[in-house]
């Protein structure tokens, strides 16, 4: 195989973990409808189950950066494979355990804990091993595997479903759909004990000849050496620092540690979430679909999803991060403004479902992928397991702030349909502001990391905040 070949190979191993990701996130779509009702839970009941793996996407990514830095990138998405593992298999709730609402919200959890692992080492891993010309597109990976698995779980939660009475779905249908993420999981675990370890990781660690052959393996051998030296000079410059590690609480560390976090806190208040884990209820509740055709539609968005990922996979090196996010922004506003404007004016129709579609297609051209290039680029190498660990933990819980607060909003008197002043669209009004802000918060603070080496936008954020000091 070429070296290219086997490059493209190992990142899509490990995009796997988005594939998880977006698997375990995604089923909780299908699979709410139905245990909601087989449980009669309450809005915020409902919030809480959904919302209570992101808890443990919190403590994962919190807990991501000491295990990466401690046993290495290859070894926590091992971990979090293995998580995901338990998960599935328990959050069915088989007849040998409880039907309890409690226990099944603790296998929500621990499956979170693998989201939240993997959501760190998964683009770490990928963007450690990809030379800087093809970093964007090969992250991007990542993101296309979380879509990949949301369109996957869309079909498998029809198909399991689509053969069953609703009462069928109702008392064991949503318990297959969790299963199904089985399958997934042994493969990723697999897998995963194949791939080489991170070379950046394996340098931080002292073992530079083992780094230099994996880096041998993936790139051409000039380009290796070329590869090697720099991480070695960016690690190297401050050996002080290196061994004592640098603090993230310094003065030249806090601001990008803040940009990054307000970026991944941006991404969840577009309120993509909201729209893929209540999916269900946004078609049967406000827009009219009968509880046949929920899953259908699913699969609808969920292609959606993946067509767009894609064309932010061939762009990103092109056109750059910060254009695609501006040109996404641009699409997620005029989605909004189609579904809360034909809920607000009683005109529910196709026009929503256009609306819904186009906000779909435009994040997943920005800032679906375009978040976790920027995530995995930006931290300067002797900071980066800490610093991407804070980000997606506050990703995670912006992911949690959405989720438990959305189907409260939604049932809330304000935005009642035809009693309240926003008439069903307060959620979506509350969205675009946040996007808004989004565009101007780019436009200011997010720096341009196309065609730049790792150690290249090191010494970027060096001149605008000074050195990491030790």
């Amino acid at each position: 195989m070429s070296k290219k070949g086997l490059l493209i190979l190992i990142a899509a191993v490990a995009a796997l973990g988005g594939l998880l990701f977006g698997y375990d996130t995604g089923v909780i779509n299908g699979a709410q409808f139905y245990f909601s009702k087989y449980f009669e839970l309450d809005a915020a009941m409902k919030g809480w189950v959904v919302g209570s793996a992101l808890l443990g996407c919190l403590v994962g990514a919190l807990s991501a950066g000491y295990i990466t830095t401690k046993i290495g990138r290859k070894a926590a998405l091992i971990i979090s494979a293995s998580l995901f593992t338990v998960s599935a298999f328990g959050s069915g709730l088989p007849e040998f355990m409880q039907q309890s609402v409690t226990l099944l919200v603790i296998f929500r959890i621990i499956g979170g804990l693998g989201i939240g692992l993997a959501s760190m080492a998964a683009p770490t891993y990928i963007a450690e091993i990809s030379p800087k010309d093809k970093r964007g597109i090969l992250v991007s990976f990542y993101q296309l595997a979380v879509v990949t698995g949301f369109f996957v779980v869309f079909l498998a939660t029809y198909f399991i479903g689509e053969g069953n009475t609703p009462e069928q779905n109702i008392e064991s249908g949503w318990r297959w759909m969790f299963w199904s993420e089985l399958i997934p999981c042994s493969i990723f675990l697999i897998l995963t004990f194949f791939i080489p370890r991170s070379p950046r990781w394996l340098v931080m660690s002292g073992r530079e000849e083992e780094a230099l052959k994996v880096l041998n393996t993936l790139h051409e051998k000039e380009e290796a050496q070329k590869e090697i030296d720099e991480i070695k000079f960016s690690l190297n410059k401050e050996r002080k620092t290196q061994l004592k590690g640098a603090s993230v609480l310094q003065k030249s560390v806090i601001p990008i540690i803040v940009i990054g976090s307000v970026l991944s806190l941006l991404q969840q208040f577009t309120g993509i979430n909201a729209v893929l884990y209540y999916g269900g209820d946004i078609f049967e509740k406000a827009l009219g679909f009968t509880q046949e055709d929920v899953l259908a539609q699913q699969i609808l968005l969920g292609a959606v999803n993946f067509v767009f990922t894609f064309l932010a996979m061939f762009t990103v090196d092109k056109l750059g991060r910060k254009p695609l996010i501006y040109i996404g922004a641009f699409g997620m506003i005029l989605g909004f403004l189609f579904l809360g404007g034909s809920l607000y004016f009683e005109a529910v129709g196709l026009i929503s479902l256009i609306g819904i579609l186009l906000f779909i297609g435009a994040f997943a051209m920005s800032m679906g992928p375009v978040t976790w290039v920027l995530l995995s680029e930006m931290f300067p190498n002797k900071i980066r397991s800490a610093a991407m660990s804070i980000a997606v933990a506050i990703q995670w819980a912006g992911n949690y702030l959405v989720s438990q607060s959305f189907p409260m909003i939604v049932e809330s008197d304000a935005n009642a349909r035809g009693t309240g002043f926003w008439n069903g669209s307060l959620p979506y009004v509350i969205f675009i502001a946040f996007i808004i802000f989004l565009i101007f918060f780019t436009k200011k603070y997010i720096i341009e990391t196309k065609g730049k080496s790792l150690e290249q936008l090191e010494g970027i954020w060096a001149e605008k905040y000074g050195k990491i000091e030790s």
